[in-house]
């Protein structure tokens, strides 16, 4: 179902990028550079692989796990060029998220959350001429728990904390200073998820891949 939903999302940029390559290199296009800011629309499938033990206080296993729902979102990316090949990018956005405790025989919703996870990062653009300009980054972020709801009589409360994160992407010039976006992140970020007042507990790894499609406007 994951890589069903992440497909959806990178697709529609591939076959754009197919259709553009063929007629798209004689169009003049604004190149990235020094002192450059680009605000790029996208649309996000954050999904977690999250299926961390639920234990007693005690620390006794519960035979539960935790599985955390995907999350297909808006979001906004802010990038400056501080040189012609280093810049700094900031995302903003908001993912609603499901979890539940499942083990055998159960498959039962605890919980639910919005969460915003603001991610910045410094990137490297190899190629910040070129047509298809390539860049690596990496950064930081938080995970802020709100608009939180319980479930089936189950009391959870989140943590909010902060990790790192590590980024890939391309940018592909279209025509003027509209370029199309494909980005991916890999975020490494725990969460406590504490049940019933502490008599269950859970050290949750979200650990989310961002997968990104959006179009960009260079300024």
């Amino acid at each position: 179902m994951k890589r069903t939903t992440l497909s959806c999302v990178l697709c529609p940029s591939l076959a754009v990028l197919a259709l553009y390559a063929q007629g798209a290199h004689a169009q003049d296009f604004t190149p990235l550079g020094a002192g450059g800011f680009v605000v790029t629309g996208r649309v996000t499938d954050v999904s977690s692989d999250a299926s961390d033990p639920i234990n007693t206080s005690a620390g006794a296993s519960t035979g539960l796990h935790v599985n955390v729902t995907d999350s297909v979102v808006p979001t906004l990316g802010f990038t400056y060029f501080l040189t012609d090949q280093w810049s700094v990018e900031a995302i903003l956005g908001t993912s609603y998220h499901q979890i539940y405790a499942q083990g055998p025989g159960t498959d039962l919703k605890v919980h639910s959350t919005w969460t915003v996870p603001p991610v910045v990062t410094v990137q490297y653009h190899p190629f910040p001429k070129a047509r298809f300009s390539p860049y690596l980054g990496a950064g930081a972020n938080a995970m802020i728990f709100y608009g939180e709801r319980n479930y089936n009589g189950f009391s959870v409360r989140l943590k909010d904390n902060v990790g790192a994160a590590i980024q890939g992407g391309m940018d592909i010039a279209l025509t003027g200073r509209w370029a199309l976006n494909v980005d991916v992140k890999k975020v490494f970020v725990r969460t406590d998820a504490v049940i019933d007042e502490g008599a269950l507990l859970s050290n949750v790894r979200l650990d989310p891949l961002v997968a990104s499609v959006g179009v960009s406007r260079r300024f």
